[in-house]
């Protein structure tokens, strides 16, 4: 780029026959052209660069080569990584990364559960990398279908959703994958799943860090975003989180001075997905995930929701339409879930419906006040 504005500003101090420059440059000519050299400098990385997470909804077809059944056997309390080879296309070739991947998570990751289980990628730095789609990351999170392949899809789109509440909050990426064990020369059949933007790589986006500390009250929780994540999570019908022990919950903080930013991940438990090993908890006497249940700190005032409210209204049309035009949804399953949002519209416009809603966990006799640990240890 320094070259070509060079030869065109030799061009410009070039003599003609009569001695007289074209072209001479003075000091505001050569302001104007740092502008432009900043300028195409700037839109040609845009244009170049193509980030993983990028807001298109491209499908990544993967194909993970490999000793997997060693790999998938590897379940207990403390897995191993396993060398294998990530393989992709692009439109000029294939490209092939060798990685480590293991499996992770807590409830998904047993066998009697589900069959695959969820991975967690490891990328070296190289050369290969640098010139990738994947440039730039680290540790990524693959969710793997289980249950049927569907639930994946479904869940991937539930992050779309809150996507759309804010940019504090995980980014995916649906992908489409062939696991080739290499060593039984067996492949599966293509399989949906999708990936999730690094924990460091979010918080950082957000100019924040990741804050480790068990037991943060979610009153000490900045409000405006908390009350939109659990209005969220009332949304899409999850209960399997929780702020004191960051059950499929981050906590990011700007500085030590700032309130903590509760981010969601995990929805595979949301009534929306509709999994079928996904309950509720039992403390929650609550006979099936398609029940909602507010699980917010107890906000006697109705109108510190008002400001929230008021954005879910506003994002209604884009939160049907991200279903209305999936091509990957049954039409059965587009209509049980647009049945299911109007169900939050009428109560979160309705005053007795939603006070009656959101007050609940201000109910001493009520289970608002339980707090979920999940199954991983703290």
């Amino acid at each position: 780029m320094m070259k070509f504005f060079r030869k065109i500003r030799q061009k410009m101090m070039t003599k003609k026959k009569s001695s007289k420059y074209l072209f001479y440059p003075t000091r505001k000519t050569n302001y104007a052209l740092l502008f432009l050299l900043c300028f195409f400098t700037l839109t040609s990385s845009l244009g170049q660069s193509s980030s993983l997470f990028d807001d298109n909804n491209e499908i990544l077809t993967l194909n993970l080569r490999g000793d997997l059944k060693t790999v998938f056997k590897d379940r207990g309390n403390d897995p191993k990584y396993h060398m294998v080879n990530l393989q992709y296309n692009t439109d000029q070739n294939t490209i092939n990364i060798p990685i480590k991947i293991k499996s992770r998570g807590n409830f998904r990751k047993m066998k009697s559960n589900c069959k695959y289980p969820p991975l967690l990628l490891n990328f070296k730095k190289s050369s290969i990398l640098k010139k990738s789609i994947f440039k730039g990351q680290d540790k990524i999170k693959l969710v793997t279908p289980c249950g049927g392949e569907k639930y994946v899809v479904r869940e991937y789109l539930v992050y779309k959703l809150n996507n759309l509440i804010t940019p504090m909050s995980f980014k995916a990426r649906l992908v489409k994958i062939n696991f080739q064990d290499t060593v039984n020369n067996k492949s599966s059949e293509p399989l949906y799943g999708f990936l999730i933007e690094d924990e460091k790589k979010m918080a950082k986006r957000n100019q924040s860090k990741i804050m480790k500390k068990i037991g943060q009250r979610p009153e000490r929780v900045q409000k405006e975003h908390f009350l939109k994540m659990a209005v969220f999570q009332y949304m899409i019908g999850n209960t399997d989180w929780s702020v004191q022990y960051q059950q499929n919950i981050k906590l990011i903080v700007n500085d030590s001075k700032s309130l903590t930013t509760a981010i969601p991940y995990d929805f595979d438990h949301a009534g929306i997905v509709g999994a079928p090993y996904a309950y509720p908890a039992p403390e929650l006497q609550l006979s099936s995930t398609k029940q909602r249940r507010y699980r917010g700190y107890c906000n006697p005032k109705m109108n510190q929701f008002t400001s929230t409210i008021e954005s879910f209204n506003k994002l209604k049309g884009n939160f049907y339409k991200l279903y209305e035009d999936n091509p990957l949804l049954s039409n059965r399953y587009k209509k049980q879930t647009l049945k299911f949002l109007d169900q939050f519209y009428k109560t979160i416009n309705d005053p007795k419906k939603v006070r009656k809603a959101f007050s609940y966990p201000c109910n001493k006799s009520g289970t608002g006040n339980i707090v979920i640990k999940g199954l991983k240890k703290n």
